[in-house]
């Protein structure tokens, strides 16, 4: 089983090469890699089921601390970059020809760059290494969604479950009304919180060390350098990549917000008379440890346990029995959230079992 854990974490490169093969293939082809992800993973998730197995306490600073696992995540990165300058000018060839191809290829894409490499990001950027960090940046500045490193790391995971953090999504609210207080709240947010530790350090809001100036301009400036070289290239103005550059990274953003809205529905933790928020615990994040989607989202979906132990490296997150449990994995998930009335049906009453669980025991005591 250690070694079927250690390949099957491999399994996320296959994704791009869906979409590449797709491309080359034309027409209807565009859509393999979303039939993979919607199709086939939801079908094979639900025959290998759940995933309780957790690695035994004894091993889990070795296994943490192993290098092919690191090295997995570092691998992605460079896969990540080549593979948007390959989108790039993939799409000035004229091999897209139709709008459905366009649809087709530029979600397809940000399925890999907003599923699978926001995801990878999420990972390297809570890691103390500059390395990591680095890495997670760069992967960000692909889709356009660099002040996550901040907003995520200094914001969400200190507000999670209270009323006061964009991205932990109400009870009853639907993902569409989530979107936008989760994008523009919480790039306001990651203003804040870097101008307040710029002051703490005494530099100015706009000084060269303020990263969300950088983290504004270095995705312009990524496209810009395609667009200049793809038109020398080509001999003309390139105008398909800066649209497909900034809509696929709409598209993977959003994907990221979609995840987001899954994993924190309607939770909100207890607080004191004082106003103090309980400590983040398991019990605070929807929790899906469904085999075969984790190993393409690098265990994203223990999040249960990822909130309470933030450092933890991918593969020694827990299933906890006791979290919330989600009754699919991402992919269909995702679907289901796309359609309000739906997802109410599903989670409110499982909303409502976390709420009996968690609050009516303490107010009986």
């Amino acid at each position: 089983m250690k070694t079927l854990r250690k390949i099957g974490f491999f399994t996320a490169f296959i994704l791009p090469g869906l979409v590449m093969i797709g491309f080359y293939a034309g027409g209807g082809w565009n859509f393999l890699a979303l039939a993979f992800v919607f199709g086939f993973i939801t079908v094979i998730d639900h025959f290998t089921g759940i995933d309780k197995e957790n690695i035994e306490e004894t091993e889990a600073k070795v296994v943490g601390d192993e290098f092919y696992y690191r090295f997995v995540t570092y691998i992605w990165t460079f896969v990540q970059v080549a593979f948007v300058v390959w989108g790039a000018f993939a799409v000035t060839t004229g091999r897209l020809t139709t709008t459905l191809e366009w649809v087709g290829f530029v979600i397809g894409f940000s399925l890999v760059t907003g599923g699978i490499g926001i995801t990878v990001a999420h990972e390297l950027g809570h890691k103390k290494s500059k390395l990591e960090q680095f890495y997670s940046k760069l992967i960000l500045m692909t889709v356009c969604y660099m002040h996550f490193f901040i907003e995520h790391n200094r914001g969400h995971h200190v507000q999670v479950a209270t009323p006061d953090d964009p991205a932990t999504s109400r009870h009853n609210e639907s993902f569409y009304v989530f979107w936008f207080r989760s994008v523009f709240h919480g790039y306001a947010h990651a203003w804040q919180l870097e101008k307040e530790s710029l002051h703490r350090k005494g530099f100015s809001t706009w000084s060269v060390k303020n990263e969300m100036i950088w983290f504004a301009l270095l995705p312009i400036l990524f496209c810009i350098a395609l667009t200049i070289i793809g038109t020398i290239l080509t001999g003309r103005i390139v105008w398909e990549i800066p649209v497909f550059f900034f809509t696929q990274s709409f598209f993977a953003f959003t994907l990221l917000e979609l995840v987001n809205y899954i994993e924190h529905y309607g939770i909100v933790r207890n607080q004191s008379v004082e106003g103090k928020y309980e400590r983040v615990n398991p019990l605070h994040s929807w929790n899906a440890s469904h085999l075969v989607s984790n190993f393409f989202l690098f265990q994203l979906q223990r999040h249960s346990d990822h909130h309470a132990n933030a450092i933890k490296r991918y593969q020694v997150l827990n299933h906890y029995d006791d979290s919330p449990q989600l009754p699919f994995g991402y992919p269909t998930m995702i679907l289901i959230a796309l359609l309000p009335p739906l997802w109410f049906a599903k989670m409110n009453p499982r909303l409502q079992e976390w709420k009996e669980k968690v609050y009516l025991p303490q107010s009986a005591a």
